[in-house]
């Protein structure tokens, strides 16, 4: 018995790939842009000496970047998940990137693999390209997740700012220094906007459009309507926290919950694939008794056709709406 050792090789100069664009990320922009930073971002330029309108500036080019580049093609699949990562390098430096890591994944495929000249090209790029995917999506589903851990507790330490009697502008400015990132710097960025005359309930708006969350949108329209129309601004907000803290113990129940469909889901959906991977590591040969049959390249699209949509109806039987 002769085991392949291609695919584990294959797997293998991925990894290296999603390692080494998250090194060359934190090369590039230092540990500030981690977000196990303790000191958010926004605070970390501050101090290195930078001025309040320049990390303004930066600030807003990082997080409308994504979002404006759109039209470039193939990067349009990347740039919702790039703006919610709030990636720091440009799209032109993502494709750069990917083509970089596609010639490193090129060279390991070479010297790893006897495999043909398209063969290392097509996966050479596949693992480019979907090196930098992976690594933007794993990113914007964190960050995300931190936002709605954190924003209870940031909304939390706005009530209690406005009942000692400070406006919501010191409230705000509060949260962008207490808060670690990736809400303390998202929160100091409305707090200098604000600072620079823009209207507060605006910023707040376009910063939940930009983030694309529901409870960012309550406390924009939280916000708005307090200044149009006036009231206790301080119990509106302990009330927005309450629910958004009440939404969050909901979504984590039903998580909870729905966990063991979830994970056999996707054991339903990975083991063929997995099957079909160790059937042709234990015994390559396996198949050469009807590959050369009318009906083998048929029944191979089929099958894949028949896996896709697996994928998809147990994506849909476990996808639960709250």
């Amino acid at each position: 018995m002769v085991i392949s050792p291609e695919p584990i090789i294959y797997g293998l100069i991925f990894i290296a790939v999603i390692v080494l664009v998250e090194g060359i990320y934190l090369t590039a922009f230092g540990k500030s842009i981690s977000l196990n930073s303790k000191v958010n971002r926004r605070l970390t330029l501050l101090d290195k000496g930078a001025g309040r309108e320049q990390v303004l500036e930066q600030l807003r080019k990082e997080m409308s970047q994504h979002i404006k580049s759109q039209s470039i093609p193939l990067y349009s699949l990347l740039a919702e998940k790039a703006q919610k990562a709030n990636i720091a390098f440009s799209p032109v430096q993502l494709l750069l990137l990917m083509g970089l890591l596609s010639m490193v994944a090129f060279a390991g495929i070479t010297l790893g693999t006897g495999a043909s000249l398209i063969v290392r090209i097509g996966m050479a790029v596949v693992m480019g390209v979907g090196g930098i995917y992976v690594w933007i999506n794993r990113k914007a589903t964190k960050r995300m997740a931190l936002i709605e851990e954190q924003l209870p507790d940031a909304v939390e330490l706005m009530v209690r700012s406005l009942r000692v009697g400070h406006p919501f502008s010191t409230a705000l400015a509060t949260v962008a220094r207490e808060t670690p990132d990736p809400l303390g710097t998202e929160m100091g960025f409305i707090s200098d906007e604000a600072a620079y005359g823009r209207d507060m309930g605006e910023a707040l708006k376009t910063m939940a459009e930009r983030i694309g969350t529901q409870d960012l949108r309550f406390l924009a329209v939280a916000v708005s309507i307090q200044s149009q129309s006036g009231g206790n601004l301080a119990e509106i907000l302990d009330g927005l926290a309450k629910v958004i803290r009440s939404r969050f113990k909901l979504f984590r129940r039903v998580k909870a919950i729905t966990a063991e469909a979830k994970w056999s889901g996707k054991f339903l959906s990975g083991f063929p694939i997995g099957a079909l991977l160790m059937v042709n590591l234990l015994k390559p040969n396996y198949y050469d008794e009807v590959k050369l049959t009318a009906y083998w390249v048929p029944a191979c699209l089929f099958v894949a056709g028949m896996l896709i949509a697996n994928i998809f109806v147990m994506r849909a039987l476990v996808n639960i709406k709250v």
